[in-house]
């Protein structure tokens, strides 16, 4: 870092900024709604959004500022194994591409605007919709934090705030700003705000990654410089060169995997999702967005370039923006700050959006208010994104960024394990309900206390998401074997509990569901009181 302010680059980063903070608020006039006052609108813009839209709203949830930061930070500490994102999202699209268009279809057909909705309609149960709700937000919360970590990273090689000396106040006045910006516009705008933005944000990104690509090799000398650069600091460093140590292939090879499966899990995936106007937008799009697989491998490769640069830093998160700064002029370093920057607040705001979402009808309609009005559903979604927000803030705040970072791991483990009830729920009504809870039960409580007792060189516990697989004796992610001791449970318990005819709650979807299309909605299925879906209110 340069000691100083670059006056060049915050100027260009600020213009962005203010431009973005603009269509934000404008947004609410963008495919204005007929109703403002239900989750339909605000948290789900609609369900409006064509191929195009849903493409950039769902490429700006799911490549985050932390992505465009971390990832290359991984590469740049830990070599190839830092990779293992790129595989992770090329086996996820033809998951999703099996079960989305089911989920879109009934979610449709039902109206229902979380994955809670549709577990406690399909399996009729509160408990288990609750379940899914509370990992939901639980997941999503720490993962708010992360895109603070981006922006603070580009604040901090921009020379904004101070340095370390600094009074806490005016060294977070700026971050304090931003995030104060982005929960206005999205109380106003709602999810249109966010799908507005992500136009501006990816277009940023890709024009970044694209000169990056090209400019940067060339003042390096070249690739066969930048990988001699980086297999030599990896071979000093003992760290198995380009290619994974045998040791830490099982952890690669599980951790994609579990990353995979956990991804589309997330509420902030499936707000997106649900917010485009037809089955065939969600097909569309699984077969698209792999292009966004090609930009994030692109991108990794900034971390050998960072490498070859000669860039020195405590903090890895800082040096891919330091990167920026050393090779770029000042005001295309400008433009790549602002795409970190504005790649934390669209999918910040489609987070805060989802975790309320899940909060207003999971929670506070099921067990606090029964009979909430749409309207008085939306003011209460409205709220809680403020104060999710403001939760992440202080959590970022408050600890230590690797703690932030051990959290949203954390939540990757927790998240993996609500997907036998919502994709199982897709395809089968099989698993019983109480099945399926215990199951889950089993894989959090695994999950959490395995995390706990994992250590690293700055934290005794939660220290990262890999440990010894019980009976394989290799190192793999803890959230893929909790996942596994939630699926034997839940098919044991279900062979046990069916054996015992057990009450299996009342399904309200039909077969027909999972295939219907936009113009096949009919008349939209409201959630009833508990008294009438499940005799068991606490199941």
């Amino acid at each position: 870092m340069n000691g100083g302010v670059n006056g060049v680059a915050l100027a260009v980063f600020i213009f962005f900024f203010v431009a973005v903070t603009a269509m934000g608020f404008l947004a609410a006039r963008w495919r204005k709604a007929e109703n403002e006052h239900s989750l339909d609108e605000w948290g789900l813009g609609g369900r409006s959004f064509g191929t195009w839209v849903t493409w950039f709203l769902l490429g700006g949830d799911l490549y985050t500022a932390y992505t465009f930061v971390a990832v290359p930070a991984a590469i740049y500490a830990a070599g190839a194994s830092g990779f293992f994102a790129v595989p992770y999202t090329i086996l996820v699209y033809p998951l999703i591409f099996t079960f989305l268009p089911r989920l879109w279809s009934v979610s449709h057909k039902h109206g229902y605007v979380t994955t809670s909705d549709f577990v406690r309609g399909r399996f009729g149960s509160k408990g288990l919709s609750l379940a899914v709700a509370v990992t939901g937000i639980l997941a999503t919360m720490p993962y708010i934090a992360l895109q603070l970590v981006g922006i603070q990273a580009v604040l901090d090689v921009m020379g904004v705030g101070g340095g370390e000396d600094t009074n806490w106040f005016i060294k977070d006045l700026p971050l304090l700003i931003a995030f104060g910006v982005l929960a206005a516009y999205t109380y106003s705008s709602g999810l249109r705000a966010p799908a507005l933005i992500a136009f501006v944000k990816d277009t940023l990104i890709y024009i970044v990654i694209a000169v990056a690509i090209i400019y940067i090799p060339i003042k390096l000398g070249g690739f066969d410089d930048i990988f001699q650069a980086a297999g030599d600091k990896y071979t000093a460093a003992k760290a198995g060169g380009v290619v994974p140590p045998a040791a830490g292939q099982w952890t690669y090879a599980t951790l994609a995997l579990g990353s995979a499966l956990a991804l589309f899990m997330y509420p902030h995936s499936i707000t997106a999702t649900l917010s485009s106007r037809s089955r065939e937008v969600i097909r569309r799009n699984t077969t698209i967005l792999p292009l966004y697989s090609l930009m994030l491998g692109l991108l990794a490769l900034l971390g050998f370039m960072a490498i070859a640069a000669g860039i020195k830093v405590d903090n890895g998160q800082l040096a891919i923006p330091q990167l920026f700064e050393t090779m770029f002029p000042d005001w295309f370093a400008g433009v790549a700050f602002a795409a970190i920057g504005i790649g934390a607040l669209v999918p910040a705001a489609i987070m805060s959006i989802a975790a309320a979402n899940l909060f207003t009808r999971n929670i506070y309609r099921d067990f606090i208010k029964p009979d909430a009005t749409p309207a008085q559903e939306t003011k209460v979604s409205k709220l809680v994104s403020l104060l999710v927000k403001v939760g992440a803030l202080v959590f970022v705040l408050s600890m230590d960024k690797t703690v932030a970072i051990n959290f949203q791991l954390l939540g990757g483990i927790w998240i993996l394990q609500t997907m036998p009830a919502l994709v199982g729920g897709l395809f089968t009504r099989w698993f019983h309900r109480w099945a399926l809870l215990a199951g889950w039960a089993v894989g959090m409580v695994y999950g959490t206390a395995a995390a706990y007792g994992v250590a690293s060189p700055t934290q005794a516990h939660f220290g990262g998401s890999s440990k010894e697989i019980p009976g394989l004796g290799e190192i793999g992610y803890i959230g893929l074997t909790a996942f596994v001791l939630n699926v034997v449970t839940t098919v044991v318990l279900t062979f046990v509990l069916r054996a015992f005819k057990a009450p299996e709650g009342i399904d309200e979807t039909s077969p027909s569901d999972y295939t219907a299309d936009a113009g096949d909605r009919g008349v939209q299925v409201e959630l009833p009181p508990a008294t009438a879906a499940d005799p068991d209110p606490v199941h």
